[in-house]
Formats: C-alpha cells, sequence, structure tokens
C-alpha cells in the first residue's frame, strides 16, 4: 500500500442561516434535504459527507465567531420552527439533515471582510464560501474548505483553532478524528478489503501493526512487564496522524501497560531517545506517584528507526494535549 493523506480529517465551513445563535447554542446544523426549486444552494449533499472529528468554521454576521467539532453522522429529522428560520417556512413533514456539531466560541472573531488580500487567492472554485467583499455567499451552506485555506485560516486565527481542536481531543480521547479516520478509509478506492482491514485493525492495536511491533519490542518501558497479554500496542505518531506505511510499522509503536497507554497516548510521558522516561509538567502529581514513574524500568536505547516517531511525539504529543489541565 502506497501512503495516501485522503484519509485524513477535512474542514468545512458553515454560513449560518438566521438567527445562527440557534445552531451553535443548539449544537447541531440543518438543512432541507432536498433544493427549494430553481435554488442553488450548495448544503445538503455536503451534510452528508461531514464525518465525526472534522471541524467546522463557524461564519456569521461577516465574521468567523466559533469552531465546531462534529460529533455524529448527519440524521434525518423532521423540519421543526425551533431548528432554523428557514425550516419555519417548509411544508408540515418535510424531512432535513440534522449534524450534530460542538461550537466552541472565539474569543477574537475573525471579520472576513477584513482580510480577503489573504483569503481571497485560497478560496475554492466551486462552492466557495465567501464573496470578493467578505460576506458569506448565500448560495452556499455548508463546503469543504480546501487545505490552503486552512492554513491560511489558521495563521488568521493566531491559535485559537489550534487550542479548541486540542480541547477537543482531550475531553474525547482522540476518539472522534480516530472515528473519522477510519470511516474515510472504509470510504476508499485505492485499497482492496484486506487492506483497509489492517489499516482499521491497527487503530486497535490488532492484526499485522501488533505482529510488527512484537518483532521490535518486547516488554513495557514503563513498568518491565514482559506479558504481552497483558500489554497494550499503541501507536507512537498518532495512528489518525500517521500514513499507510506508519499505521502498520512496528517501529511507530510500543508495548504499553494499560495506565503506561493512557498516559502516553495523552502526552503526559514519552521517551528520550535513549529510552529515559519523561514526564509531563501538567500531570498530577498524586497520579504519578501511585503510579509508579519514579520507579520506572531501567531504560534502554531505541533503535534509529523509532527514534524519528518518538521525536514526532515528543514535539506535537507531549505536554501538548495536556497544557494546562491537571490529570
Amino acid at each position: 500500500m502506497n501512503p495516501s493523506d485522503s484519509d485524513a480529517p477535512r474542514y468545512w465551513w458553515v454560513n449560518h442561516r438566521q438567527p445562527f445563535r440557534r445552531e451553535v447554542d443548539g449544537g447541531y446544523l440543518w438543512s432541507p434535504m432536498k433544493k427549494p426549486k430553481g435554488a442553488g444552494h450548495a448544503g445538503p449533499d455536503n451534510m452528508t459527507e461531514a464525518l465525526p472529528g472534522e471541524v467546522v468554521f463557524s461564519h456569521a454576521e461577516g465574521r468567523i465567531g466559533a469552531i465546531g467539532v462534529i460529533t455524529g453522522r448527519a440524521r434525518t429529522v423532521p423540519a421543526q420552527p425551533g431548528l432554523s428560520r428557514a425550516s419555519s417556512r417548509r411544508r408540515p413533514g418535510a424531512v432535513g439533515w440534522l449534524l450534530p456539531v460542538r461550537f466552541e466560541g472565539l474569543a477574537a472573531p475573525l471579520p472576513t471582510g477584513d482580510h480577503m488580500r489573504q483569503l481571497e487567492p485560497v478560496l475554492p472554485r466551486r462552492q466557495s464560501p465567501l464573496r470578493s467583499s467578505g460576506e458569506g455567499n448565500p448560495a452556499v451552506y455548508l463546503t469543504a474548505v480546501p487545505p490552503a485555506m486552512v492554513a491560511v485560516l489558521q495563521d488568521l486565527l493566531g491559535g485559537q483553532l489550534q487550542r479548541i481542536e486540542e480541547q477537543i481531543a482531550i475531553e474525547t480521547d482522540g476518539e472522534l478524528g480516530d472515528a473519522a479516520v477510519e470511516e474515510r478509509i472504509w470510504q476508499r478506492t485505492d485499497l482492496e478489503y484486506r487492506d483497509k482491514r489492517r489499516l482499521v485493525s491497527a487503530r486497535l492495536g490488532q492484526g499485522i501493526f501488533r505482529e510488527n511491533l512484537e518483532g521490535v519490542e518486547k516488554l513495557c518501558r514503563l513498568t518491565g512487564v514482559p506479558d504481552r497479554r497483558h500489554l497494550r500496542a499503541r501507536h507512537i505518531k498518532p495512528w489518525r496522524l500517521a500514513d499507510d506505511r506508519e499505521k502498520l510499522d512496528g517501529c511507530n509503536g510500543l508495548l504499553l501497560s494499560p495506565h503506561a497507554a493512557h498516559l502516553f497516548d495523552r502526552g503526559h510521558i514519552s521517551f528520550a531517545d535513549d529510552g529515559q522516561l519523561l514526564v509531563s509538567k501538567h500531570l498530577n502529581p498524586t497520579v504519578a506517584k501511585a503510579w509508579g514513574l519514579d520507579r520506572a524500568h531501567p531504560p534502554r536505547s531505541f533503535r534509529p528507526e523509532q527514534r524519528a516517531y518518538l521525536e514526532f511525539h515528543r514535539r506535537h504529543v507531549f505536554e501538548k494535549l495536556t497544557r494546562g489541565r491537571r490529570s
């Protein structure tokens, strides 16, 4: 299998219908299943394409005021006056798509009209969410945001997007992001069923990934427990961020006791290239003492092939998902 980023979670943009606070405060997006006759409205098809764990830029009144994370698949619901202004005009019995989204308001909303010099070159050619003035395109409700535009928005939002994504990842143990990647793997047409199954099984530390890992690691790096029946196979570079090859690479994994796997996945612990245990300053000292972090198994150096993955973990996971929290 060739490495592919086709299963990477996507970003979306919503131009809220008025009153938009109903959707943001209510934690949902709503769109009729069928476009009104003669309308150029884009959104109903995208509602069914959006996956749990993917991110939504919330745009209304000329600014991005909130960031949302999709928490489930779209489902059909009858149109109700409380769902949106548009729904209250639809005939009785009309059905629409409801997409559950958890929104977090931005401390510093982004007025899009003030930043069109940066945004206009990266707008999508089709279903652009913005007009050249910076106003929302009324013909577009929900649309995908291309990677180049995401990069510009990340910069303009000054770290707010990353903080909200990290917060949701902490509170859901990364399950939403993993679920989105898994569903996109099943949707891929460039893989045989066997290969899809291997990639999905690796998420749970099973299958060929576990076999490959046990050829590299023999015991828990924290506790020294050698009995494989009591050890979890965990990715060093998180499964949802790894490409196809990395998802199955035994050098991208550790065999860990259950509590050590939890701490490692959450970024509470990591390892230096020489095997020394690294403990986050954000970890509750009571937890560190109760779980014996001061009595860690003697360190063993990692293979050169493992060190690139450990560098990724130290740079992007260790103390990043725990920043500002004690747990």
